[in-house]
C-alpha cells in the first residue's frame, strides 16, 4: 500500500491531463498501480491484520509476575520458556514494555494528611572520599512529618536494628511527640516478608511500635511515589547540604545537619504547601502523641552460658563474671559498644567491648571473691558424686563383720614339722 500523499499526487496529475504512463514515470509506480488508484474512489485505508500472538496465552501470567516484582524482559522470557513458550524474545520484550508503560501512566490523587496523622521514614546513602583516596558509605535516617514537612535527619555508620530504633527515639524527642502512623518501605528491619498481601513484621520492630503506640504501614513494593514526602526531601538534602560538605566524624556531621535543619530547612516555605514549615509544625505538634514514661530497651539481646572458669564468650572475646553465675545462662545486652551482663533481673557487670578479637576482659574483683568463698572451696575438695563407688561407700557406711577361725599353736608346729594337718572343723 502506497502513502495517501502519493495517491493524491496521482489524482492531481490525472486531473491535469497526464496519461497513466506519464503519471507512472513521474511517481515511479507501475501503470497498473496508477490505474488501480484512479479507478478507486476512496483513499486507501490501513487495516491491521487480525493475528493472534503466540505469547497471548501467557499475558495473564506475565502481568501477575510484573505486579509482584519489577522483572526485566530477559527474566520474563526465561520464565515463559519454562512454561512452554516457543516464540522469540522480541515479542516478550515488547509486551513487557507495554505493561510497564501502562502501569506508569496510572494517575494518583495527592494524599495530604491531617496534623499528627502520619510520618514517613527512609534511609539514604552518601559517598565519602577518604584522604587516602578510598570511598566509604555513610547512611542517613530521615523522618518527615506528613502535614508540616518538618524533618529529622541522623547520619550513621551502620544500619543495624539498635541504631535504626535509636534514630526513631531521637526523632520522637526532636518532635516532642509521636505521629499516629509511620510509613516505611520494605526494608528488612521492618518487613520480614509478604504473604498473600499480608505483611509479616519484624518482631523486635513490632514490639517497638507497640511500646510507642503508633501504627506501622508498609508501602507497596517498587512504588517510591507512595512515600513522596520523604523521597523528595532526600534530594533536597543532597543538593542543599551534602554537596561540597566536609566533616571529621559522624558526631560533627550530626551536629551540622541539626543546625542546618533549624536554620535552613525549618523556616523555608515549602513548595507544595506554600507555607513556612515552622508555621505548619506549630499547628501539628499539639496533635502528636505523648512520649512514654520509659524508653524502649533497644539493646541487642543474646544469651550465653557461663563456664567453670567464670568466663563467657561473645563476639570473639571472653568476659569474666561472678562465680555465682557458673553453669547458668545469663542475658547480654549490647548497645553503643558496651556489654551489660544480667543474671535474672540483676545487673552483674558492664564491660566496654574491645576492638578486635581474642581479648580477655575481666574485673579482678570477681576472682578475688571466688578465692574468698570458703563454701565454694569445700565443694571443690570434699564431695562425692552420686552413683559412683557404691560398693566402697557401703563398706564405709555400714561396715562388715567377719568370723575368724582360731587354731591352736600346735597346728603350726605340725606344719613346720611336715606333719599332716587335719582339716579345720566346720
Amino acid at each position: 500500500m502506497i502513502p495517501v500523499e502519493v495517491v493524491m499526487d496521482i489524482r492531481s496529475l490525472a486531473n491535469q491531463g497526464y496519461s497513466h504512463r506519464q503519471i507512472a514515470r513521474a511517481t515511479g509506480l507501475h501503470r497498473a498501480t496508477v490505474k488501480k488508484y484512479l479507478e478507486e474512489g476512496a483513499l486507501p485505508v490501513y487495516r491491521k491484520r487480525d493475528r493472534t500472538s503466540c505469547l497471548a496465552p501467557y499475558y495473564g501470567m506475565i502481568t501477575d509476575w510484573l505486579a509482584q516484582q519489577e522483572f526485566r524482559a530477559t527474566k520474563v522470557y526465561d520464565r515463559v520458556q519454562q512454561e512452554g513458550y516457543a516464540g522469540s524474545y522480541d515479542v516478550v520484550r515488547r509486551y513487557v514494555k507495554t505493561v510497564k508503560e501502562d502501569r506508569n501512566r496510572t494517575a494518583y490523587i495527592r494524599f495530604e494528611t491531617m496534623p499528627g496523622q502520619q510520618a514517613q521514614v527512609d534511609f539514604g546513602d552518601f559517598q565519602v572520599r577518604e584522604p587516602d583516596g578510598s570511598t566509604t558509605t555513610v547512611y542517613s535516617f530521615i523522618m518527615v512529618l506528613g502535614y508540616s514537612r518538618h524533618m529529622y535527619i541522623e547520619f550513621l555508620d551502620h544500619c543495624t536494628m539498635p541504631a535504626f530504633l535509636a534514630c526513631h527515639q531521637h526523632a520522637f524527642g526532636f518532635f516532642a511527640g509521636i505521629p499516629a502512623e509511620i510509613l516505611y518501605d520494605n526494608m528488612k528491619n521492618v518487613v520480614i516478608r509478604r504473604l498473600a498481601g499480608a505483611v509479616e513484621w519484624n518482631r523486635t520492630f513490632a514490639a517497638f511500635c507497640a511500646h510507642y503506640g503508633y501504627r506501622p504501614l508498609a508501602a507497596p513494593a517498587y512504588s517510591p511515589w507512595v512515600k513522596g514526602k520523604v523521597e523528595r526531601p532526600m534530594d533536597y538534602v543532597r543538593e542543599r547540604f551534602w554537596r561540597g560538605y566536609t566533616f571529621r566524624d559522624i558526631s560533627e556531621a550530626n551536629r551540622d545537619i541539626r543546625h542546618w535543619i533549624q536554620t535552613t530547612a525549618y523556616p523555608r516555605i515549602h513548595g507544595t504547601t506554600h507555607e513556612p514549615v515552622c508555621d505548619r509544625f506549630h499547628k501539628e505538634q499539639p496533635h502528636l502523641g505523648q512520649l512514654p514514661r520509659t524508653p524502649y530497651d533497644i539493646s541487642e539481646k543474646v544469651w550465653r552460658k557461663v563456664y567453670k572458669d567464670c568466663q563467657l564468650s561473645f563476639g570473639g572475646n571472653r568476659y569474666v563474671v561472678a562465680h555465682e553465675c557458673v553453669g547458668q545462662e545469663v542475658l547480654l545486652k549490647v548497645l553503643n559498644g558496651t556489654l551489660s551482663v544480667y543474671k535474672d533481673d540483676q545487673l552483674v557487670v558492664v564491660y566496654r567491648i574491645p576492638e578486635g578479637k581474642g581479648h580477655l576482659v575481666q574485673d579482678p574483683r570477681f576472682y578475688a571473691r571466688l578465692k574468698a568463698d570458703k563454701k565454694n572451696q569445700q565443694r571443690k575438695y570434699h564431695r562425692w558424686v552420686p552413683g559412683k563407688a557404691k560398693a566402697t561407700r557401703g563398706l564405709l557406711a555400714n561396715g562388715l563383720s567377719y568370723e575368724v577361725m582360731r587354731r591352736s599353736l600346735s597346728v603350726y608346729d605340725r606344719i613346720v614339722g611336715q606333719e599332716e594337718v587335719p582339716p579345720c572343723p566346720s
